[in-house]
């Protein structure tokens, strides 16, 4: 299976490029629909999330880069060829969110109604862009059998490109490709409820993808380690329990205050 989509021979165009635009496209437009909904300035959410994308890719480098400092000391060119892969999502949840909280200061807009609205397509943007993944036959899991994969329905060209190295992998990217559209519906209606109170979202969010990706984590074969642990784990989990201690912070409020879609402005 080829990565190259587009090979113009001055130039080639990656799936993964390719699938990382989709999924940006994808969360912005659903981005933008809900600021609209809420009755924020278009111009303000496009200028954030243009350079809040900006920012958030920086940070899924580097995040990437540094637990895997020592291969980059030596091969200092492929820092920049983010075609190849090497994007962490819990870099570009810190590199964005930094942003988030600068912009939202300077523009005076409340921080936590800005990121409910940001989340549900950012878990969107990310159920498309794991097909990226898929492509550079990256963040694959354990060894499995063609029966396994064959028994899981999968179209053929899935099966096809899971046998890496001649061996049929685990297809952790679908599995987390399809929790991220699960969790997109599941954030979608808990944002419409009457009650649900400004951060909740966010909290919801927290919780559906770190649980998810906590016990997707442990298939595969390619964790960012630290002292022998799944970075990614921790992380899954610190964001569960964060998410917990907020959603039930905010459920303790009156049913009639600090709600989401109380006069659906910022």
């Amino acid at each position: 299976m080829s990565r190259i989509a587009i090979d113009l021979g001055f130039i080639q165009v990656y799936w993964y490029s390719i699938m990382i635009i989709l999924g940006l496209i994808a969360g912005t437009f659903i981005i933008l629909w809900e600021a609209k909904r809420q009755n924020i300035d278009q111009d303000t959410m496009i200028n954030l999330i243009f350079y809040g994308v900006i920012f958030a890719i920086i940070g899924a480098r580097l995040y990437y880069i540094t637990f895997n400092i020592e291969y980059y000391m030596r091969h200092f060119l492929e820092i920049f060829e983010i075609w190849n892969g090497g994007l962490a999502i819990h870099g570009a949840m810190i590199g964005g969110g930094l942003y988030t909280i600068y912009y939202s200061k300077r523009y005076n807009l409340k921080l936590l109604k800005l990121i409910d609205i940001i989340v549900v397509g950012l878990i969107i943007g990310q159920a498309i862009g794991r097909w990226g993944n898929f492509f550079n036959q990256e963040a694959y899991g354990g060894i499995v059998s063609l029966e396994y994969l064959k028994g899981l329905h999968l179209p053929q060209f899935i099966i096809d490109g899971m046998k890496i190295g001649g061996l049929y992998r685990h297809p952790t990217f679908l599995y987390e490709s399809i929790w991220d559209v699960l969790g997109f519906i599941v954030l979608v209606l808990f944002r419409r409820y009457k009650y649900t109170k400004v951060g909740q979202t966010t909290a919801l969010y927290m919780i559906w993808y770190g649980f998810g990706r906590f016990f997707i984590e442990r298939l595969r074969e390619d964790s960012l380690m630290f002292l022998g642990i799944r970075v990614a784990q921790f992380v899954s989990l610190t964001m569960i329990i964060l998410g917990v201690a907020y959603f039930g912070i905010q459920h303790r409020r009156s049913k009639l205050e600090h709600n989401y879609n109380d006069n659906m402005n910022k």
